[in-house]
């Protein structure tokens, strides 16, 4: 966790928008920069996208445990008949 302390004697604003980087570079929206010069602080919140996992991957994870369940015999498992 990054903290700094600020001097008494500074005031701190607080301005936020979302916008899109661009070359490394973040633009300012107009209604904002006539409040901005200077030396600024910079802080960067991204939201991370997770892939969806499918219902294979989570039933692995997570499978569902039934007490009554018992696995197929190998001739069951071969067995074609009806």
């Amino acid at each position: 966790m990054y903290t700094e302390e600020v001097p008494m004697s500074d005031t701190m604003i607080a301005i936020e928008f979302q916008t899109q980087i661009k070359d490394g570079a973040i633009e300012v929206p107009m209604e904002y920069r006539d409040q901005l010069s200077g030396t600024v602080r910079v802080i960067i919140l991204r939201t991370e996208h997770r892939k969806a996992s499918n219902i294979i991957e989570r039933m692995l994870r997570n499978p569902i445990r039934d007490p009554t369940f018992t696995p197929l015999r190998r001739d069951e498992i071969y067995n074609r008949q009806g």
